[in-house]
């Protein structure tokens, strides 16, 4: 990838927190926006007045999302919140997704697009059941980056040992799960420790400060490099000047691509080469995710949307079968006999579920193999079957082209978010492209 489009890439993080209620979310994130200067004046303002009517001194930094705290106590629907910010280095964007277990559809939603996530530990109370579940499902959305803040740093006198102790519980852990890159950071999110700055009390520890470890994170050693175009659009102009014009409009999800590129089209099995790459700025010699283009070809040949453009060295699975890590999102439970659409990238299909195979208990990762149904806010793995052929990986090879939402076919409701998982070879029938 060209040095300038990655620089242009990398200017973005998004990232999601979790954590048990009390292990200090809303001052951790009201530390990063107050440190990193993200704060308007009148808000400062209005956060000093309440903390001083509260009895506080100071400022109580949580207030900066009391708000959110507020309705998600007095609601029943839990949302995702999103906040953002920027440094000199960077930008963010975060998911401040709710940790309890009946919102874990709410956590799948707000962790789906983070490229790294934050999970708070209370340094007085250790790695809880909580702490294990938001791992469990950081690893089940391949989010490779893990960061473990181990709050609180300042109720336990800045020990050394306690967060050693912690580092040691988590670790063994997570060598069960898919996480590539995992950190740990000592804070105090109160006092600002670590945060965004180092402060003067926790001098044993020699790693980076939490912010340093959000701007410096490598986002793209593990990407997918293969190409996949996913076909959204057939552009025909009706003007004159344009009549032989016939584009293919869509966004890179992954890779890259030339003009010259022999490229094929899926499910066809078709190729052709690519002929010019057209944006709103201009035409342009090659191409990168996640940049939306229209890609013009040497030939015409029959592409409608749904359709998938690749590398023919580098293609994708064609299958009308697969098994997949479903989250239950609805309130009426999965039914086998119930007509359901499922959307992958530009194409929507009909689709079966054949069978549950398990549910995966979220605290524990015990699977269970009794059950026959999903409810809301499980997780567990299902085999699918589709109407015709879908072009897709495995979502741990490319989450893009790897997830899936299922859509109620009656009520047009979105009732799950699917993962695909590796093919198994003893029971997968593909569709050769």
């Amino acid at each position: 990838m060209p040095a300038a489009a990655k620089l242009l890439r990398s200017e973005l993080l998004r990232f999601s927190t979790a954590g048990s209620v009390d292990d200090g979310k809303s001052t951790l994130i009201g530390r990063l926006l107050f440190d990193a200067k993200s704060i308007f004046e009148d808000q400062i303002s209005s956060i000093a007045k309440t903390t001083k009517k509260r009895g506080g001194e100071g400022l109580d930094l949580a207030l900066l999302t009391d708000g959110l705290i507020a309705e998600r106590e007095q609601g029943i629907t839990i949302d995702v919140a999103y906040r953002y910010f920027a440094t000199p280095r960077r930008k963010f964007i975060i998911a401040d997704t709710p940790g309890h277990e009946q919102y874990t559809r709410n956590m799948v939603t707000g962790a789906s697009t983070a490229q790294l996530a934050i999970v708070l530990v209370d340094a007085r109370k250790g790695v809880l059941p909580q702490s294990r579940r938001h791992a469990i499902i950081a690893s089940l959305l391949g989010i490779r980056h893990v960061t473990v803040a181990v709050n609180k740093m300042d109720l336990v006198n800045y020990s050394q040992d306690v967060f050693a102790a912690i580092r040691r519980d988590f670790e063994a852990f997570a060598g069960k799960l898919n996480i590539r890159h995992l950190h740990f950071v000592p804070i105090s999110a109160l006092h600002g420790d670590m945060v965004v700055d180092r402060g003067e009390n926790l001098n044993w520890y020699l790693g980076p400060t939490l912010l340093d470890v959000l701007e410096t994170v490598d986002l793209h050693a593990d990407e997918a490099q293969a190409f996949r175009f996913p076909v959204q659009l057939v552009n025909r102009p009706k003007t004159p000047d344009l009549i032989d014009f016939r584009g293919y409009m869509g966004r890179i999800e992954s890779g890259s691509v030339k003009v010259g590129d022999t490229v094929r089209v899926l499910p066809s099995g078709l190729e052709t080469r690519v002929r010019e790459i057209v944006t709103l700025d201009g035409s342009f010699t090659t191409a990168h995710a996640p940049q939306s283009v229209t890609l013009l070809l040497e030939e015409e040949i029959d592409i409608s949307r749904g359709d998938m453009l690749v590398h023919p060295y580098e293609p994708p699975r064609v299958t009308r079968e697969f098994s997949a890590m479903l989250c239950w999102m609805d309130g009426e439970p999965l039914k086998p006999t119930h007509k359901y659409l499922i959307k992958q990238t530009t194409n929507t299909v009909r689709a079966k579920f054949q069978r549950v195979d398990y549910r995966l208990d979220v605290n524990t990762v015990a699977k269970d193999t009794s059950v026959g149904e999903f409810k809301m806010n499980d997780i567990g793995q299902v085999r699918i079957k589709v109407q015709k052929p879908l072009v897709c990986d495995a979502y741990t090879e490319n989450r893009l082209t790897g997830a899936f939402i299922v859509i109620d076919e009656a009520s047009n409701h979105t009732v799950a978010a699917g993962m695909i998982l590796p093919e198994d070879k003893h029971d997968a029938r593909s569709v050769n492209g």
